[in-house]
């Protein structure tokens, strides 16, 4: 005789369907006046990525990585925030890290390989930009410990990929936040791809959403180029794990729709038929069809936003463009906190005329 031991769902969010219309009521918070300041980001961080790639493909910025289509899952998320919790992402959330205080400028700085764009003006206790795959999953996890010894009400927010979610670094760190009951949100960006490996073969999972379950941890699945969906599943996170119930993982439904990063050339393993049928779907156009239909939005709005953003860009990228570049000596300044023997000495030896 069997019976069940235990029985899961994954819940999915979504308020907004692919043409920009409501499902149902929108969250209270969700009023026009709400959003326009979420489109308003989403826009300012595709002209910043823009102008970003525009300048590695001129060989003046190094190897950088696009959030084209995924605007909603960094806004939205830095949106549900308060200003004390701390952000652990990865490579792709320019549009979190501008919504927390991060400018254009420490940006370019990060992205041309000086690492003083690390060194934030606004969000001190931030994370920066993390590339090794999964990695700062223990490093949230760690993070939202401290919180907890320290008796603090607030929560770490660890973004990563749908790659991540292969690794052991994030099983490990769920388990580790499961047990201990952690203020830790966990959010994926799945966009269908981990570089040229679709999520078809990363895994077997019927969602990534799932993976939280075996660690003990509540997983939900959200429409992550429905900014409200989005950022009204992380609000709720992080008043629960604020309140000391524990983590929980959000899995953002969403597309890359561009390579993974200007090292790569996402032509040769899809098809550009494939990423056309995502355009329609992307979440700007979804947020200001919505916000056109609401009264909210005109043509008019529209130019002056998209002018704004260009020369704020423009802006931002000319003052990193005039910025001096560090000393060959500063690369051996940022690792340790007192410099070893070995290390001493070759910076010596560097410095020598």
């Amino acid at each position: 005789m069997t019976t069940t031991a235990a029985q899961f769902s994954v819940a999915l969010r979504r308020h907004l369907d692919r043409d920009g219309g409501a499902l149902g009521p929108l969250p209270d918070w969700a009023a026009p006046a709400a959003l326009v300041p979420l489109y308003r980001a989403m826009a300012r961080t595709r002209a910043f990525d823009q102008k970003a790639v525009a300048l590695q493909r001129t060989g003046r910025l190094g190897t950088y990585a696009s959030s084209l289509g995924q605007e909603a899952v960094g806004v939205g998320l830095a949106a549900a925030m308060r200003e004390e919790d701390v952000l652990v992402p990865s490579f792709r959330e320019h549009g979190a890290q501008l919504w927390r205080g991060v400018t254009m400028h420490e940006l370019f700085l990060y992205w041309g390989g000086d690492e003083r764009g690390s060194d934030f003006a606004g969000p001190r206790q931030d994370f920066p930009v993390n590339v090794p795959v999964g990695s700062q999953a223990p490093h949230a996890a760690g993070v939202a410990l401290a919180f907890r010894l320290r008796d603090e009400p607030r929560c770490a927010v660890c973004v990563l990929g749908d790659g991540a979610t292969s690794k052991g670094d994030l099983a490990e760190a769920l388990v580790f936040a499961g047990v201990w009951r952690l203020p830790l949100v966990v959010v994926v960006s799945n966009n269908q791809w981990a570089i040229s490996v679709p999520r078809a073969r990363q895994t077997a999972a019927a969602t990534l959403a799932q993976k939280a379950i075996a660690a003990g941890i509540e997983g939900e699945q959200v429409d992550g180029n429905d900014v409200i969906a989005v950022r009204t599943a992380v609000a709720e996170a992080l008043e629960s794990a604020r309140a000391g119930h524990g983590p929980r993982m959000i899995e953002a439904v969403t597309y890359r729709l561009c390579d993974h990063t200007t090292a790569d050339d996402a032509s040769r393993y899809r098809d550009d038929a494939e990423v056309s049928a995502h355009w329609p779907e992307e979440p700007l156009l979804r947020l200001r069809t919505h916000l056109h239909a609401a009264g909210a939005w005109s043509k008019e709005a529209e130019e002056a936003l998209l002018d704004a953003c260009r020369e704020e860009v423009e802006r931002e990228a000319a003052a990193w463009l005039a910025t001096p570049p560090q000393p060959e000596s500063a690369i051996f300044a940022h690792t340790y906190a007192a410099m070893p023997e070995e290390l001493r000495r070759q910076a010596s030896e560097a410095a020598a005329p």
